[in-house]
C-alpha cells in the first residue's frame, strides 16, 4: 500500500511531488511532464511565465504501467475505466475529484500531434522527462496554445541549448527529427513562431531567441553536418528539407551520402 495520504493535495506542484514519491517507494519508473515539470525544473519563473496548471501529466514505463495504476488508486484517483481499457497500452487517464483535475499518464511514448519516444530516457533526470523531450512535448504541437508558450519560453529562458542532457540536448532532438521529418517541419515553424511572440513576455528576448541557434542542430546545417549529425546519432534515415533554391536537391544529397548513405531529398 503507498504510505503517503489517500487525499490529492490542493497545490497540484505539491502533488505532482506526492504522486513522484510514492511511486519512487514502490520501485516503479514515473517522471513528470507538461507544465507543472517545467515548474518543477524551475530555479523559479519569473512573473510574465507564471500561469495556472489545471491537470497532471505523468509518463511511465511499459512494465511499471500496470503497477502504476493499483497505486494511483491507492494515492485517491479514480480511474476512466472505458478509456484505459482501450488505450492502456499507450495512455491512461484518472480523475482527481476532489480538486475536480485529470490526470494522463503516457506509457513508453509521447503521444499527441507527433510521437516522442521516453522508454529509453527515463532515467536521465530524477523527476522529470529530460529537457529535451519536455521541450519537444510542447513544440510538436500544430497549434501552439498560449500556455503552451509560456511553457516553452521558461524553459529556454532557464536551459541552455547543449549537446548533453545536463541542459537541452540538442543532439538528441536532431536525432528525432532526422528520423521524422514532420516533427522536424512542426517544430521549427513554431520556434519561428516563438521569436515573433517573445517579446509580449518581460523575459530576455535574445536569449530565448537565440538559444535554439545555438546550436546548429536546432536550425540550417550543411548537408555534411546533418549527415555527421545523422551517423552519429545511428538512424535509420536522413532526410534533408528546408534546402535553398539557391543549391541542387541532387547536389546535397551526393554531399551528404558520401558520408551517410541513406540520404533523401523529399520534396517540401
Amino acid at each position: 500500500m503507498a504510505s503517503s495520504s489517500a487525499q490529492p493535495l490542493s497545490d497540484i506542484v505539491t502533488e505532482g511531488r506526492r504522486v513522484l514519491g510514492a511511486a519512487r517507494e514502490a520501485g516503479l519508473t514515473v517522471r513528470l511532464l507538461g507544465g507543472v515539470a517545467v515548474n518543477v525544473r524551475s530555479r523559479g519563473l519569473p512573473p510574465a511565465l507564471t500561469r495556472e496548471y489545471k491537470d497532471l501529466d505523468f509518463a511511465t514505463a511499459k512494465k511499471s504501467s500496470g503497477d502504476l495504476q493499483k497505486l494511483l488508486r491507492e494515492l485517491g484517483y479514480e480511474p476512466h475505466v472505458t478509456f484505459n481499457a482501450m488505450n492502456g497500452k499507450e495512455r491512461l487517464l484518472f480523475y482527481d475529484n476532489p480538486n475536480g483535475r485529470q490526470m494522463d499518464v503516457f506509457v513508453s511514448s509521447f503521444r499527441m500531434c507527433h510521437e516522442i519516444p521516453l522508454e529509453q530516457r527515463l532515467a536521465v533526470d530524477e523527476d522529470t522527462v529530460p529537457l529535451a523531450e519536455l521541450l519537444l512535448t510542447k513544440l510538436q504541437i500544430i497549434e501552439l496554445n498560449e500556455k503552451d508558450v509560456r511553457d516553452t519560453v521558461a524553459i529556454l529562458v532557464e536551459h541552455e541549448v547543449i549537446d548533453d542532457d545536463t541542459g537541452v540536448n540538442s543532439w538528441h532532438i536532431a536525432a528525432l527529427c532526422a528520423e521524422d521529418w514532420g516533427l522536424w517541419r512542426t517544430i521549427t515553424r513554431n520556434l519561428e513562431e516563438l521569436r515573433s511572440r517573445v517579446e509580449s513576455y518581460d523575459v530576455d528576448h535574445e536569449l530565448v531567441s537565440n538559444r535554439p541557434a545555438s546550436d546548429g542542430a536546432l536550425t540550417h546545417s550543411t548537408a555534411r553536418g546533418a549527415a555527421e549529425l545523422a551517423r552519429d546519432a545511428e538512424v535509420r534515415m536522413l532526410a534533408l528539407v528546408h534546402v535553398s533554391s539557391r543549391y541542387s536537391g541532387g547536389e546535397l544529397r551526393d554531399e551528404a551520402r558520401a558520408v551517410f548513405p541513406a540520404t533523401e531529398v523529399p520534396r517540401d
